[in-house]
């Protein structure tokens, strides 16, 4: 007797696999189109370049000049990608000018940085400009801090990122300077051209600039690598050749202060708030992971961390800096190649050194501007400046985003803020949870926003529609979305609609959900008109009314995830498919690691679940892109949906994806069934290889207690291969499976394992016999 396998949609673990008969139970990377089940999508990186840092903010926009851009905001800094590469656009916390501040220890790369002003933690980055050789090192260009060894000093390694071009001899690039006979050592993530190795100590010899080769001896030959491949990113370590304290007047900027990649516990006195815990023990707070909010103004970018100030990035700057030269004078002359306005922010830096009265990472206000020239003021309308010296080196505007606070016409700008939006609807930028009107205090249930069509006015009065209001359900705002002429806006409580009035009120807020809970920031997804999130014990929406979200997986999931990591779950679309993901990191593990996925339209639009394991960090499904995008820990962007193998890192690997029946009877459940032959329905429709394939299982059972039997099958085998033999004029496939295979209730299972299959499984057949009662 033939017997037609047609499940329902969607796999369902609130019960057991014998009560979820007629269904699916288990899967991994698959997903369901018109019912049946198929693989998903493969994923393809963008570019070879990447970024530092675990990325938790993508945004995507296109500027007045058609570029088209993407924010990326990581732990440890914030980019601009564009075209596959990454423009560092962090903002500076501050820069000081120090005196022989170096110490340097003979055969160390370890450089003690003494630096009185403090505020700086280990992992942030400094920029040095400006110094002079010390233990054969001229320290300069960017640095990571590696420890902060007291409240005034800091240690860096003397290592920089280093091109190699292959000639006789090779020729070595750095950020730094060396003098000859330096010791270095190499290390690459990548392949070193032949016939350099990592961990050999070679000296620097030919040393012109920022350039020199290296030599086995001191003094020696320089080593060739004409022809030699290579890849990867180099990186050149220098030991400093004397025990010495110096490096001139050197100037320090200071990028603002990176945060963790993950939730981090701190337990004990100083962990949490004043009079928390057990008098004497103290208690337990969450060293939250940093995470960034951005929306864009027009053709340029408003960001912020969580918790930290809000910044600006001008798209007029651009995003590789603006070469400007200076002619010395009283006052100085800058002309750069780019138009020029008055009250316009800059932040200069250089290669050499800038002309006294200039400082690199210092914010100057253009003043008396005409075309590409200018002076510069130190405040917005200010006095000209004045120059004298000398200058050296390549100057530039630097790129980075600046705070909104600094800006010109800037009034009353928070201080601190939670989360920050730009409103479709007259384009007020929001923030929320944020420092009091006129006041250094937090308020984390505190919305301002301010004046309409202006960024930088937030001063209430009679004229503008700069405000504030306050939400009153619950402890902190969570996070908000633009839904369709409404704002949502999440509390650890509850759920807000704001809404556009005019003056005088200008925003109005209204409860619409009461009781919720969200577990993160990013656990919100925007879809067909329905906001979507996930709560700390089920899944809600929005579709004009709170509803709690019937989920098939819930025990599951929420059984599954790492509640110390709530805070990294992110919520994202794929429209493509109607679909919403969920990230989150399963078990005991700190890193992302799983997904949960809520298909909106299947079932006749009653939606069906399933899940899966993939590392992701952040997720993006914009119009603007043409595909979904999404960032991993390999520290790149990669397109989703685009091809059907692993292609994040540049080697194509297969991507492994199974689904499994739950138990469904042979017959009635009352007699034993023996299965000969099986009948498969597939299509590899979009495979690459030339012959494709996915292996069937049949998993029996005595009973829905008794486990798979051991040994599956009653004198052969309980699995087979289904491979297409050909394209055309129809897709031809494995046409039947002989198996023998006992018991009363059987699952199924279809797995594909190789690279270049893709795959949809239609509505095979089984062949039984009767066998009895036992």
């Amino acid at each position: 007797m033939l017997k037609k396998i047609l499940l329902k949609p969607g796999v369902n673990k609130e019960n057991t696999r014998y009560t979820s008969e007629n269904g699916w139970y288990d899967c991994d990377k698959v997903r369901f189109r018109q019912g049946t089940p198929e693989k998903i999508g493969g994923w393809q990186r963008i570019s070879t370049q990447s970024f530092v840092g675990v990325c938790r903010s993508l945004w995507a926009w296109v500027t007045l000049g058609s570029l088209k851009l993407l924010g990326v905001g990581t732990n440890l800094k914030f980019y601009i990608e564009n075209g596959g590469s990454y423009y560092d656009v962090t903002p500076l916390r501050s820069a000081v000018t120090l005196t022989n501040p170096f110490a340097m220890v003979s055969g160390s790369s370890t450089v003690t940085v003494t630096d009185s002003n403090s505020g700086y933690i280990s992992g942030d980055y400094v920029t040095f400009t400006g110094s002079t050789s010390n233990g054969g090192i001229t320290l300069l260009g960017e640095y990571s801090l590696t420890t902060t060894a007291t409240a005034n000093t800091y240690t860096v390694t003397a290592a920089s990122p280093t091109v190699i071009t292959s000639a006789n001899p090779a020729v070595f690039a750095s950020q730094f300077q060396l003098a000859n006979n330096v010791q270095v050592t190499l290390t690459t993530n990548g392949t070193l051209p032949l016939p350099f190795v990592t961990g050999t100590t070679y000296y620097v010899v030919n040393t012109s600039g920022y350039t020199f080769q290296l030599s086995l001896t001191s003094g020696g030959a320089a080593i060739s690598t004409l022809g030699s491949a290579q890849s990867g990113i180099h990186t050149v370590t220098a030991k400093s050749s004397s025990t010495v304290t110096g490096g001139g007047t050197v100037r320090a900027a200071y990028q603002i202060n990176v945060g963790p990649a993950y939730a981090v516990a701190s337990t004990g006195w100083g962990a949490s708030t004043w009079g928390s815990g057990t008098w004497g023990i103290g208690t337990t707070a969450v060293d939250q992971l940093r995470l960034w909010s951005q929306s864009n103004f027009g053709e340029d970018l408003i960001f912020g961390p969580k918790g930290g100030a809000i910044y600006y990035w001008s798209a007029t700057t651009g995003l590789f800096g603006t070469v400007f030269t200076v002619t010395i004078a009283s006052p100085a002359i800058l002309t750069a190649t780019i138009s020029l306005s008055n009250g316009m922010e800059l932040v200069l830096t250089t290669t050499g050194a800038l002309p006294t009265g200039l400082n690199v990472g210092q914010i100057y206000y253009v003043v008396n501007a005409s075309g590409s020239t200018c002076n510069l003021a130190l405040t917005s309308g200010g006095v000209a400046i004045n120059t004298t010296g000398s200058q050296s080196g390549v100057h530039q505007i630097s790129p980075r985003a600046l705070p909104l606070a600094s800006m010109t016409g800037a009034s009353d700008v928070p201080i601190q803020q939670n989360c920050i939006l730009v409103s479709d609807s007259s384009r007020f930028v929001f923030a929320f949870g944020a420092t009091e009107f006129g006041s250094t205090v937090f308020n984390p249930m505190l919305i301002r926003w301010s004046d309409q069509g202006d960024p930088f006015n937030w001063t209430p009065s009679a004229t503008v529609q700069a405000g504030f209001t306050y939400l009153s359900h619950g402890s902190e705002i969570i996070t908000v979305m633009q839904a369709r002429q409404e704002i949502l806006v999440w509390t650890d409580s509850s759920l807000y609609s704001v809404q556009y009035q005019g003056a005088p009120i200008v925003w109005s807020t209204q409860i619409v959900g009461d009781n919720i809970s969200i577990v993160s920031e990013n656990a919100v997804a925007y879809a067909n008109g329905v906001a979507y999130w996930m709560g700390v014990d089920k899944f809600y929406k929005y579709d004009g009314r709170t509803q709690t979200q019937n989920c098939d997986l819930r025990q599951y999931i929420f059984e599954d995830i790492n509640r110390s990591q709530f805070s990294q779950v992110f919520a994202g679309t794929n429209e493509g498919f109607n679909e919403i993901w969920w990230f989150y990191c399963s078990g005991t593990s700190t890193t992302i690691n799983s997904y949960v996925v809520f298909n909106y339209m299947e079932n006749q639009g009653q939606g069906v679940w399933y899940y899966g394991s993939l590392a992701r960090t952040a997720w993006l499904d914009s119009g603007l892109r043409d595909f979904p995008i999404a960032a991993t820990y390999d520290y790149n962007i990669v397109n989703h949906e685009q091809g059907v193998d692993d292609n994040a890192t540049g080697t194509t690997l297969p991507i492994e994806a199974f689904i499994t029946s739950a138990e469904f009877d042979l017959d009635d459940g009352d007699r034993f069934g023996f299965v000969w032959r099986v009948l498969p329905d597939i299509t590899f429709r979009g495979s690459t290889a030339v012959s494709p394939q996915v292996t069937m299982y049949l998993k029996p059972m005595q009973n829905s207690g008794s486990g798979y039997n051991v040994p599956p099958s009653v004198g052969g085998e309980n699995n087979a291969t289904v491979t297409r033999t050909a394209t055309l004029p129809i897709e031809e496939f494995t046409g039947q499976i002989y198996t023998r295979v006992r018991g009363r209730q059987i699952a199924m299972e279809v797995r594909s394992t190789a690279a270049g299959v893709t795959w949809q499984l239609g509505s095979p057949r089984i062949d039984i016999k009767q066998d009895g009662r036992r």
